[in-house]
């Protein structure tokens, strides 16, 4: 198949000087799931210029397929009365020690079953998949023992199965303290480290393991008795850190290699030279950040002047940010944070997938990574960055194959 006559934003470094990895007048020929060729159309070398299957696409925009590299998207119930009390003066923190918060979702996926969990979660994810995203991450951590977070990984391979998407599953046990062990975080690392971490990836279903560095939540020192479990199997790692305050997590982090370091508001920006020389990547969540009416910035110049990669992700959550919108958080990221729409686009691309460990398959348009391409309605991508409200998608490519059609014929 060869898509022709089209703006194409390959996102293939360097591209951070605005100029997307732009190629006008381009064609990109697919063949099976990957891409064999890109560049400009005048090219086109001419064994495959009289190919059958062309597709004509009027000048539009194509980039990669986009990627959300941190959701919680599956979970059971919502908090909307919970967002009405932080209206009313309550804190995020105020909220979580009286019981609410993550605690209170627990209580709801865990009441719910496997399909209700998958009914409750589709609507979610499709809403992402028609914004032109085609790699969801998906983290468990709402379950909080051993069976419960099994059922939630399980749901998010049924998710993959059922649309096609490419679902990357992150075990979060290490999410919050359940109220079967208040008081007693030590003994639930040790439950995490001795039982459901090694339930869930002997099942299969781990890509990568997280957890949450926070007054709230867990020490640095208990979140790297999990990352020895971790990567004793060989699992990449990756944390929410410096989200609420600054414990130093990020830093532990990116000593032991993680993939990403994510939220960051309250990284020190004198500790940013810390983040693995670039090899870590700091994921940007600016609905979280929104919807807590957060004042405090995460360190972006310094970020930028270091030479560290920024990934931009929904955080889809029933709390801190019921967003199903990579179009919404990429605005976000440039509004609130100052990113430039070049970094956002690259940040749920090509930085996406390199927080996910993915970036040698996916993440840009060019030879032999997979044909995860979305046709937009639009001529360039800073438009992606700029609407509010918007969804310029007109066509979705997950491995050389339609998702989601052209109002034009097509192959």
């Amino acid at each position: 198949m060869i898509l022709t006559n089209a703006t194409i934003a390959t996102m293939v470094a360097p591209y951070t000087d605005s100029s997307f990895g732009l190629i006008d007048n381009a064609s990109i020929v697919v063949i099976d799931e990957k891409i064999k060729w890109v560049g400009k159309t005048s090219a086109l070398p001419d064994s495959w210029s009289s190919s059958e299957q062309i597709l004509d696409c009027q000048g539009n925009l194509i980039t990669p397929g986009l990627i959300d590299c941190h959701t919680h998207l599956v979970y059971a119930g919502n908090r909307a009365r919970e967002f009405e009390l932080r209206l009313e003066g309550a804190s995020y923190e105020e909220i979580a020690n009286s019981g609410g918060g993550i605690v209170s979702t627990v209580t709801a996926t865990r009441n719910a079953s496997g399909e209700d969990l998958l009914q409750q979660s589709m609507p979610r994810l499709k809403q992402l998949m028609s914004e032109g995203v085609t790699t969801v991450e998906i983290k468990s951590g709402y379950g909080l023992d051993t069976e419960n977070e099994i059922k939630m990984l399980r749901v998010a391979q049924e998710l993959a199965d059922k649309t096609g998407v490419r679902i990357s599953k992150t075990f979060l046990g290490a999410h919050a303290l359940p109220a079967e062990f208040k008081n007693d975080a030590d003994g639930y690392i040790r439950t995490v480290c001795e039982e459901m971490l090694p339930r869930a990836y002997h099942e299969g279903l781990v890509d990568a393991v997280d957890g949450f560095t926070e007054s709230i939540a867990f020490n640095v020192e208990q979140m790297e008795r999990v990352f020895e479990i971790a990567q004793s199997y060989h699992l990449p790692i990756k944390l929410h850190a410096e989200q609420l305050s600054d414990l130093g997590g990020a830093k532990m982090a990116a000593q032991r290699g993680a993939l990403s370091v994510d939220h960051l508001e309250y990284l020190n920006p004198l500790d940013v030279d810390k983040l693995g020389n670039g090899k870590t990547v700091a994921v940007m969540l600016p609905g979280a950040f929104y919807v807590l009416r957060e004042t405090q910035l995460p360190p972006i110049a310094a970020l930028r002047e270091k030479g560290i990669p920024m990934a931009i992700a929904s955080d889809c959550n029933p709390g801190s940010s019921p967003v199903t919108s990579l179009l919404l958080s990429m605005n976000m990221a440039c509004t609130l944070f100052g990113m430039t729409p070049s970094e956002a686009l690259g940040g749920v691309t090509i930085q996406a997938a390199r927080a996910l460990g993915l970036e040698k398959v996916i993440g840009s348009i060019e030879p032999d990574k997979q044909a995860d391409l979305v046709i937009w309605d639009t001529d360039h991508p800073a438009t992606l960055s700029y609407h509010i409200g918007l969804n310029p998608c007109a066509a979705i490519m997950i491995g050389g194959k339609w998702q989601k059609c052209l109002p034009w014929d097509h192959p």
